[in-house]
């Protein structure tokens, strides 16, 4: 499902930078754009601004579509605080993990580089 509903976004979004680039610049900005183009006709400007509102309106729908698919099927979950992955069989009462979460284990590590390192032979000093 989710990959049907990809590809049928992709294709949106190639057929509305399509519908973008035909249309003809009224602004002028850099000095091109203006004159006539192959699609100077107003009714073919009418044409894809109509065209790109609505493929503008698919990719909205489209984009809030796999947002919501993607976070269907998820499960709450803490990044502060590891949470058992299964039941232990027979009825015995879960284990607390040792390391007590991310924020434990990353004062352990601070712990650790604030130690001084053991000292081991040194280079004679010049004086």
């Amino acid at each position: 499902m989710q990959t049907v509903v990809i590809v049928i976004h992709l294709m949106i979004v190639a057929t509305l930078i399509a519908t973008v680039l035909l249309q003809k610049s009224e602004g002028g900005g850099l000095g091109i754009g203006g004159g006539a183009g192959f699609m100077s006709s107003r009714g073919t400007a009418n044409l894809l601004s109509r065209t790109t509102a609505i493929l503008a309106a698919g990719f909205f729908i489209t984009s809030l579509f796999l947002s919501w698919l993607a976070s269907y099927d998820r499960k709450p979950s803490s990044i502060i605080l590891p949470t058992t992955q299964s039941q232990p069989a027979g009825g015995a009462a879960p284990t607390v993990p040792s390391s007590g979460g991310v924020l434990d284990s990353l004062k352990k590590s601070d712990e650790r580089q604030s130690q001084p390192a053991p000292s081991g032979p040194e280079a004679p000093h010049s004086q």
